[in-house]
């Protein structure tokens, strides 16, 4: 280990207990995105973001408006013929409730057995914090960082990030780098480091069924008239196969199977299924044939209802035939799926299966996001790798997100860089649940594997420039 890496590990265990501080600090904004009267705490966050990114070291802090939240972004230049990386992480968060389920109020952090409690302790608070860390242990001890670094904090992640990729296009040049690294994820076990190489797409929309022109008397129509709720439970029925397969002509269109090596990634993981189910109450999985839980998880796309709504909702019986019915849909795409060719699709098997007598419309719901997955030969894990094995002892699996991070297939289309997941979130941190927390230890070892990372990039500098 050369003297300057030892300096800033050095630094990190120095200043460990001063990260807990910050983090309880930035947890007590309210910085809820999903709520309209939280806009000025929202900025608040931001000012705080700024801030801690000044005191970290870094030179040019610009915070830079949007039509919805504003975007922090910290650059330090350090040598132009070094590799520059790009850090994205969001300062929005989740809402809070349901309150009474918490055991400390969610915007006063509480530290209880090592672990910081609060909303977004973990999403994205802690973790965007940890990059940061990373720098400043390294402008405190070199001087600067070991690579050119570019922060980018938005606070619109946990409401779709709506203005984000308008945002990367109209600043090309202030984002331009050689990697993106993407401090919003999560690891595999609390002692087991992971690499997150995918993530899955979004696509959503609302299907809404109409019959009659008012709720009628099904005494008086019952049996001669069409009934919405009927006719569409008639439609999401026939949007799967018997084998577990989305019945939509067109909705594998581009979809490639999983390689082998993907698929042999997958196996090679440890898994206790058993556990797994009872932890969520359910005695069996279901999907579709050929392939793995895992697989049908995290690299098979799904058409799945959210919510199913229509008639009579209230106590007792009501005898009324209603005159609508609604869904609403999400797709979880793979790479090949466009969302809005999905969403065309969807909307003319609708049309196709509404029965007669009902008209069917579709509404498109924002949000959607193609999927994105890093090639696994791509050297940034490798050297991403090195620097886990490095802090916890053994090698980092690589896993695949079920869920959608649409900044990374941003990253990738506009901006022309792959995006490395190098985040420490852990599977049981309550994220977006009540009681949410992040452990104290992950915040230092995260801190110290950032502070390797950022070391190893520049070492390996000439394969990951242009890569």
């Amino acid at each position: 280990m050369d003297d300057k890496l030892r300096a800033a590990l050095g630094a990190v265990e120095a200043h460990a207990g001063g990260y807990v501080d910050d983090l309880a600090e930035f947890v007590r904004i309210p910085s809820v995105s999903t709520v309209p009267e939280h806009r000025p705490d929202l900025a608040a966050a931001a000012v705080w973001v700024a801030a801690r990114l000044q005191r970290a070291g870094v030179p040019e802090v610009r915070t830079i408006d949007t039509p919805g939240n504003a975007v922090v972004v910290g650059r330090w230049q350090v040598d132009p013929a070094l590799p520059t990386v790009v850090i994205y992480g969001h300062y929005d968060v989740q809402p809070p409730e349901p309150l009474e389920l918490w055991e400390s109020p969610p915007f006063e952090p509480e530290v209880r057995d090592g672990r910081l409690f609060g909303r977004g302790a973990s999403d994205d608070k802690g973790a965007v914090l940890v990059p940061m860390q990373a720098v400043e242990a390294w402008a405190a001890t070199a001087g600067a960082p070991p690579v050119n670094v570019t922060f980018v904090v938005e606070g619109e992640e946990e409401i779709g990030s709506p203005n984000l990729p308008t945002f990367l296009r109209e600043h090309p040049d202030l984002l331009a780098g050689d990697l993106a690294i993407s401090a919003d994820g999560s690891m595999v076990g609390v002692d087991q480091p992971s690499l997150t190489v995918g993530n899955r797409g979004l696509a959503g929309c609302q299907i809404d069924l109409v019959g009659a022109a008012s709720d009628l008397h099904s005494g008086g129509y019952g049996g001669a008239v069409p009934n919405p709720l009927e006719g569409l439970a008639r439609i999401l029925a026939r949007m799967h196969d018997e084998r577990g397969r989305v019945a939509v002509p067109g909705f594998y269109d581009g979809v490639k199977e999983p390689s082998k090596a993907v698929r042999d990634a997958i196996a090679a993981l440890p898994r206790d299924e058993e556990a797994e189910l009872a932890a969520v109450g359910l005695a069996a999985w279901i999907g579709e044939e050929g392939y793995s839980p895992l697989e049908r998880l995290w690299v098979r796309p799904t058409f799945e209802v959210n919510g199913l709504w229509g008639g009579y909702q209230g106590e007792g019986v009501k005898t009324v035939l209603p005159n609508a019915a609604h869904a609403k849909v999400t797709c979880r795409l793979v790479a090949g799926q466009d969302p809005d060719r999905v969403l065309d699709a969807i909307e003319a098997y609708v049309q196709e299966c509404t029965p007669p007598g009902l008209k069917a419309s579709m509404q498109r719901m924002p949000g959607k996001a193609r999927a994105y997955e890093i090639p696994l030969d791509h050297p940034s894990l490798a050297v991403a790798a090195d620097s886990l094995e490095a802090v916890y002892g053994k090698k980092p699996a690589l896993v695949w997100g079920g869920g959608t991070v649409p900044v990374a297939s941003d990253f990738r289309s506009l901006l022309g860089m792959w995006c490395l997941y190098f985040a420490f979130g852990e599977p049981d941190n309550h994220v977006h649940a009540p009681n949410e927390f992040f452990r104290v230890a992950a915040m230092r070892r995260g801190t110290m594997a950032t502070v390797r990372l950022l070391h190893d990039i520049a070492r390996h500098a000439d394969a990951l420039k242009g890569a």
